[in-house]
């Protein structure tokens, strides 16, 4: 009952992401379209390289005209595809090529380089494909020519039927329901689909939040109330869930409303843990959960005194961030450095003397035992070493807490955190409601399926795809490897796998130059790595782990990291 014709849609430049140059032409000739033999006088053709320059499992970025792309060489045959990722624009010819599969350098998106879908996240969009064809041992790349701006494109999708009489509520509004509304209807799904947020935006690209607070709405916003609309996905923002009744199947709302569903998913996510000290209620003492959060810190740190509470990533960028715009910035932490329990105390000082170096204080090993006002708002902070820090706002960034409150008294199985438990398929315990995304547990392939709670961005998306496959009877398991980044002062540390527990980590490159590549070590094999101006090594290790290969300690001990590239 699910099927339909279904359309391709050829989107323009996504208007939400920055468009970054980059120049990696190697002396790629283009030629005039009328000197191309059979070419068709609605597309540009160009003469990118000769047939030998290229062997199977090598890429590179060629011109058509003035336009870029991805040139392929697999299998003994030839394939064209956008040049860039669809995520932040990264030059996909930095990234790791394996198969028929590119990674991006960046943020680790993987696409086919035959069809150009997109097969691992972030980002949402496919790339174009380009006609290829080989002759007289020249190889020639065709683009029509309406298409010649696109730079990316939205998978073949349906829209609702009134004729199908199935209802899917989509509980959160963030990345893991965006992606389940949209596997869906790539899916030819044409039953109902409403997507319920608390937030006053439909999906946003969250994870800019922290590394640029004073971001405009229409920056950061996902897809278009035209895109939902087209597709018949029905977004309602500012709704709160406050009750499901899975023996109905029905979800209650706090403006009284009562959803019924065929099938459910649970994708609400985390919400900012607050301080509990006294004085944490003062004006002036702000988390960051939404946009209005973060212009609000935006606005009310500039020229001021700000005291971020926290050294893990979110705590990090903010301060980051708020370094060339409060008149100082203070942050406190728990530990002896930064990161010290997720990347390591090395890596944790070199983080701080970067920040150190923009003014920024640190205030380590010690807590926050009291916030002193004046006339309601925040004028102190006072350490539990005695040291008082003059403050005009405090940020918390002290962890998460999974928003599955709501599911009090429900049967869905939660544990000791109060994540919802799921299994390799997204399911709960019980039939036809699946969960996705931060507020849940689940068994992680590359760490012998232990439940864990990964809270990426990327993770939440590759789980909302997992969810609606699952929920077509479409069964397909939850395989992905975590990958993540952070951003402070205009420098990326990536970060694939999953790291708990290590023992040991190994480097590579120089810490203390600010260049390096760290592999995390468990059981005498590489459970994780982490970089700096390092890449594409991380793309490459998330590769090796996404195939199921082992890499042992031996193997990053060696000087030679040619085993890296070794698919």
């Amino acid at each position: 009952m699910f099927l339909n014709s279904t359309r391709l849609l050829l989107r323009r430049q996504h208007p939400l992401l920055p468009v970054v140059s980059f120049n990696l032409s190697r002396g790629n000739k283009s030629m005039n379209p009328s000197t191309v033999p059979g070419q068709d006088v609605q597309e540009v053709t160009g003469l990118v390289c000769q047939e030998a320059d290229l062997q199977d499992g090598q890429m590179r970025e060629v011109s058509v005209g003035d336009h870029k792309v991805l040139l392929v060489r697999t299998e003994g045959r030839y394939s064209a595809v956008g040049s860039r990722c669809s995520h932040y624009n990264a030059p996909l010819v930095k990234g790791a090529l394996v198969g028929n599969k590119v990674r991006c350098p960046f943020h680790g998106a993987c696409f086919n380089v035959k069809t150009g879908d997109i097969e691992e996240y972030p980002g949402l969009d496919s790339l174009p494909c380009y006609k290829v064809s080989v002759q007289d041992g020249k190889v020639y790349v065709s683009i029509p020519k309406q298409t010649l701006t696109l730079t990316r494109r939205v998978k073949e999708m349906c829209s609702v039927s009134p004729h199908v009489k199935h209802t899917i509520v989509l509980i959160g509004g963030g990345p893991a329901s965006l992606v389940c509304a949209e596997t869906l209807r790539q899916n030819c799904y044409q039953g109902r689909i409403v997507m319920v947020t608390k937030d006053t935006l439909p999906p946003f690209d969250k994870p800019k939040l922290s590394k640029a607070l004073n971001v405009d709405s229409s920056q950061i916003v996902l897809r278009s109330s035209d895109f939902f609309q087209q597709y018949g996905i029905e977004v309602r923002t500012q709704q709160e869930a406050l009750n499901l009744n899975t023996r109905d199947k029905a979800v209650m709302m706090k403006d009284g409303t009562l959803l019924r569903y065929d099938q459910v998913l649970i994708a609400t996510g985390c919400r900012a843990r607050p301080l509990g000290c006294p004085g944490s209620e003062l004006k002036g003492v702000k988390l960051l959960q939404s946009h209005e959060d973060a212009k609000e810190i935006h606005t009310s740190c500039l020229g001021r005194k700000a005291v971020v509470v926290g050294s893990s990533f979110i705590g990090m960028e903010v301060a980051s961030y708020l370094a060339d715009k409060a008149s100082s910035v203070a942050v406190v932490g728990t530990s002896r450095y930064p990161y010290e329990r997720s990347l390591g105390s090395r890596i944790g000082q070199m983080v701080m003397q970067m920040l150190e170096e923009h003014h920024v204080k640190f205030y380590m090993d010690d807590h926050v035992a009291e916030i002193r006002g004046e006339s309601g708002s925040v004028r102190q902070v006072v350490l539990k070493s005695g040291t008082v820090l003059e403050a005009d706002v405090v940020i918390a960034g002290i962890g998460v807490s999974p928003n599955s409150d709501f599911l009090s008294g429900s049967a869905v199985e939660v544990d000791s955190r109060r994540t919802v438990i799921v299994d390799k398929f997204m399911k709960t315990n019980l039939a036809d409601v699946f969960s996705a995304g931060d507020v849940t547990s689940f068994p992680l392939s590359i760490r012998g399926d232990q439940m864990v709670n990964v809270a990426h961005w990327q993770m939440s998306l590759a789980q909302g795809r997992v969810a609606a496959l699952n929920m077509l009877n479409k069964p397909t398991k939850m395989e992905s490897v975590p990958f993540f980044w952070t951003v402070l002062l205009g420098k990326s540390i990536r970060y694939t796998g999953y790291g708990e527990g290590y023992t040991e980590i190994i480097f590579k490159g120089n810490v203390e130059e600010r260049k390096f590549l760290a592999f995390y070590i468990k059981d005498d094999a590489v459970v994780a790595a982490a970089s700096l101006m390092f890449d594409p090594a991380v793309a490459q290790l998330a590769e090796l782990m996404a195939t199921g290969q082992r890499v042992t300690r031996a193997q990053a001990q060696c000087d030679d990291l040619s085993w890296l590239q070794g698919f």
